[in-house]
């Protein structure tokens, strides 16, 4: 799809897994049809919110410091479906995903059961499927994962002494849900939460863009969201991450997808997503997150800054 030209301070701690409008959606896909393909040079996407941007600048410096050349960003690619299709159709050679989206969504898996949703089985699972469906090599970890995550407000957290999913039980009836379009129709989303912790919440959830969601929370609009848990306002805001007791979400590892004929063509790809395996720890994704959407910071200079600090 064609950049989107918004300034990034008008993203509103932009969260994870966006999915568009289906006019939008078909739109961008129409663009990405109609783009030319690379073809003497590596292209990098990203799907449309802060931190993929970040993600998928952290991969194309790190392809041209070992040596690829120059690296074409095309970034604010509109969500999981459009930068898979894109890297079907050759317009790009890869873009970071999460396991567990790249699960549901894009392979279409059904949630395996609580004790097969460990890292190591998910990964495996994509590994496999990748390569027998697309021919696209799922790279190692970079060291983190962006998990959706139920978030309340840090006040009530410490009046209600919350700090699991379960702890909201007695209090979800009475309370108002907000999510984003994604999170209401994956089948790792709402419906499966609300059945795995049997959940109840006032009224149907109130369904809005992502980047309204934690001003309706700061707002009181809602008293309990669905976000993510490199979010950046979870930390701006003062607001509290629930941990998943009951180990409902599978993992969401942020994992470098690559078709394999570019590795074959380019292997400072694979020279790339060996030097950032391991490297990218929750809090820094909180960090990079943070100086993009609330300090205003440019996200190259961001990138840079952080792969200096880990001697990239």
């Amino acid at each position: 799809m064609s950049a989107r030209l918004k300034p990034l301070r008008q993203l509103t701690y932009g969260v994870a897994r966006r999915v568009p409008h289906l006019l939008v959606s078909t739109a961008l896909l129409l663009l990405i049809a109609c783009a030319p393909p690379r073809s003497s040079h590596i292209v990098i996407g990203a799907k449309n919110f802060t931190e993929q941007v970040i993600l998928g600048e952290l991969l194309a410096q790190e392809i041209e410091a070992s040596g690829g050349g120059h690296v074409e960003r095309r970034f604010w690619l509109a969500g999981s479906y459009i930068c898979q299709q894109a890297l079907l159709s050759d317009r790009i050679d890869g873009y970071v995903e999460y396991t567990g989206t790249a699960l549901t969504a894009i392979l279409k898996q059904p949630l395996p059961p609580p004790d097969a949703r460990t890292p190591a089985l998910v990964d495996a699972t994509i590994t496999r499927l990748y390569n027998q469906r697309y021919h696209i090599f799922v790279g190692p970890s970079l060291g983190f994962e962006d998990t959706f995550a139920m978030v309340v407000r840090g006040a009530d957290a410490r009046k209600l002494r919350l700090s699991t999913i379960s702890d909201i039980l007695p209090y979800a009836p009475h309370w108002r849900l907000g999510v984003g379009y994604e999170f209401a129709e994956r089948p790792d989303g709402l419906r499966g939460l609300s059945s795995a912790y049997n959940l109840h919440f006032n009224d149907d959830p109130r369904t809005m863009e992502l980047g309204l969601l934690y001003r309706s929370l700061s707002a009181h609009q809602v008293d309990i969201v669905a976000g993510n848990s490199t979010d950046s306002a979870i930390r701006a805001l003062d607001f509290v991450a629930l941990k998943d007791d009951r180990h409902y979400f599978p993992p969401y590892d942020a994992v470098p997808l690559i078709r394999e004929d570019s590795l074959r063509r380019w292997p400072q790809l694979g020279v790339a997503m060996q030097r950032l395996a391991g490297k990218v720890s929750a809090d820094d994704m909180r960090s990079m997150n943070f100086a993009v959407e609330s300090q205003h910071r440019d996200v190259a200079a961001v990138v840079r800054q952080f792969r200096a600090s880990r001697g990239l």
